[in-house]
């Protein structure tokens, strides 16, 4: 299983960039507010430093008094300001991050399936709720933090070359070993956080798949294995924390150990020049005490720096699923694949292909580097026509309607709709024009018109009915509360042939050209089965249908059955021609009847 990809480091730097961009505006008004509250803040130690030049000057209290006045309310101006600019800056975080979350929405149901399916659930999970979160509190709290932490330590560095450029030089005797420390971190954080992000997911996929084979691994007598399985992937994730761990654990005490040494220097150098006149006690009092009020502001910077290497490594998971966006545009091309039921597009796009003939040439396929399903498929499927495809269990019939529908791409020839390969055609063109439904589907939590509006926003109660009434969706008349009751989880449960219907009625509401169905009516008894594809015939009259048929009743109203053994089409024709000919549809006919 491979897991989804993950963005490199200029998609990353880009999609940070177009997060401030976004919003500069507010970026500028917090900046320019912890700026200010910066700069009050460096007015303290300074006239802290001049009080002391002043007492040892002979000052009178009155002087002395007037300059605590001034730390007083510097103090206050650096609260207030500090206050608001936290504000403003929270204010900019929520809004990044739900424009991140919204966009995460928008490439998560752009993913083609084929490429969810190899990925894994876990992986996608983990990037959704782990990924999503960490990125929130990156962009909401850590990246303000080391905005403002790296300007206040600007500034009162600056200011300490201000008070007199020797100690200056003196106050940055600790850099040297933060900034290799902090160089020697930085290579190996972030490979470090993406694989514990891939444990993570793995571990997610793990606990995914066994609740939701439970019944399965119980029958099976699987629970040591699965346990087993678990274990090690527990084992991974222990690992690879460790690994960042060990990494913090050189970090930090090599840091926390350099914060006293500046501050011992100025007081050292200090002490020597002080009776030669080169400084004042002032200055060197100023000094200490600006570098003992860096040490928060280093301190956060560093300790969050931790956090921002884990956000940037969850940030890259996330942009990995699916390409990058330009700036400010949340759709793009290229990276959809057909909906089993789609939102109907505008007709007439620019990408629209020349003609309706749904033309498959020489396709192979196989999955995962195994042996070929299919062998040299070639089929012909005119405009209009009801192709039903029958064949034993194996024989590669639902991998056929997958190349039909454009989710999967043939490992060999092609697969054209008009004049163009299915898997070229815009993503939006291809939803519209083809739609695949399964025995496999999905009751979203929400009302019944929820449900039907993913097919047909824009469909009015009285379409959305019809669309019911023509799948054989009889029950819906007995809900409480009409088109308007919740089903779901935490609604009316419906049933595998309920919920079967509902997908059938989407698909009569999508009204795409072309009608891939693939056992669609598996969970409706005969009868129920019968009815509704007999109602669905007369609703889609004029579009192309495609049927798997694990019902031959399907395959007899049908224009042409193509029958698919062992990956090759060994029969095609009517179903009075293939009973004439006597060859295995006749067999399955004659099974299908006793």
């Amino acid at each position: 299983m491979s897991g989804l990809p993950v963005a490199d480091r200029a998609v990353v730097r880009r999609a940070a960039l177009d997060l401030i961009a976004r919003d500069r505006r507010a970026v500028a008004v917090v900046l320019l507010l912890h700026g200010a509250a910066a700069i009050a803040g460096l007015a303290a130690p300074w006239l802290l430093g001049t009080i002391v030049d002043e007492v040892a000057a002979g000052a009178g209290a009155a002087a002395v008094d007037r300059l605590a006045l001034a730390i007083g309310i510097c103090v206050l101006a650096q609260g207030l300001l500090t206050r608001y600019a936290q504000y403003a800056g929270h204010r900019f975080g929520e809004r990044a991050v739900a424009r991140l979350r919204e966009e995460f929405v928008s490439r998560t149901l752009d993913l083609p399936v084929s490429l969810v399916e190899r990925a894994g659930t876990g992986d996608l999970a983990t990037r959704s709720s782990v990924d999503v979160t960490t990125v929130g509190t990156t962009v909401r709290d850590v990246v303000p933090v080391i905005v403002i932490a790296s300007a206040q330590l600007s500034l009162l560095f600056g200011a300490i070359f201000l008070l007199h450029p020797l100690l200056g030089l003196v106050a940055l005797a600790g850099l040297p070993s933060i900034v290799a420390v902090t160089r020697w971190y930085l290579r190996r954080a972030r490979p470090a956080y993406l694989a514990e992000g891939a444990a993570t997911a793995e571990l997610t996929e793990a606990l995914t798949t066994t609740a939701e084979g439970a019944r399965t691994v119980e029958a099976l007598r699987l629970g040591g294995d699965r346990v087993g399985y678990g274990t090690r992937r527990i084992g991974r994730v222990w690992a690879t924390r460790r690994a960042t761990l060990a990494l913090r654990s050189v970090f930090f005490p090599v840091v926390e150990a350099s914060y006293p040494l500046p501050i011992a220097a100025v007081l050292l150098v200090g002490g020597f020049f002080l009776p030669r006149g080169t400084v004042t006690l002032g200055e060197v009092v100023a000094a200490a005490l600006y570098l003992q009020q860096a040490i928060d502001p280093l301190d956060r910077l560093l300790q969050w720096m931790e956090q921002a290497q884990r956000g940037l490594a969850s940030f890259a998971r996330v942009l990995g699923v699916g390409p990058e966006k330009a700036p400010g545009n949340p759709s793009r091309s290229g990276t959809v694949a057909p909906a089993a039921v789609g939102v109907p597009e505008p007709r007439g796009a620019a990408s629209e292909p020349a003609g309706q003939r749904l033309v498959v040439r020489g396709a192979r396929f196989s999955y995962a580097d195994g042996h070929d399903v299919l062998h040299g498929i070639d089929l012909d499927v005119r405009p209009g026509e009801r192709l039903a495809v029958v064949g034993p269990s194996g024989a590669g019939k639902s991998t056929l309607a997958r190349l039909l529908a454009g989710i999967d791409a043939p490992r060999e020839g092609v697969v054209r709709l008009g004049d163009r390969p299915v898997t070229d055609l815009d993503p939006a063109e291809r939803r519209r024009r083809i739609a695949l439904v399964t025995q496999e589907h999905h009751v979203f939590i929400g009302s019944l018109r929820d449900n039907l509006a993913f097919a047909a926003p824009d469909a009015a109660d009285g379409q959305m009915r019809s669309a019911l009434v023509a799948v054989g969706a009889d029950w819906y008349a007995d809900l409480p509360d009409g088109l308007d009751t919740h089903v779901g989880d935490g609604g009316r449960e419906l049933g595998a042939a309920e919920a079967q219907q509902l997908a059938l009625a989407r698909l009569v509401l999508a009204d795409p050209d072309i009608l891939v169905l693939d056992e669609a009516t598996a969970a409706l008894d005969p009868t129920t089965a019968r009815r509704t594809e007999r109602a669905l015939a007369t609703v889609v009259t004029g579009r192309t249908v495609i049927a798997v048929a694990h019902r031959l009743n399907t395959a007899h109203d049908a224009d042409r059955v193509a029958v698919l053994e062992d990956g090759r089409i060994t029969e095609l024709g009517s179903h009075d021609e293939l009973i004439r000919a006597g060859g295995a549809y006749a067999a399955l006919w004659r099974s299908w009847h006793g």
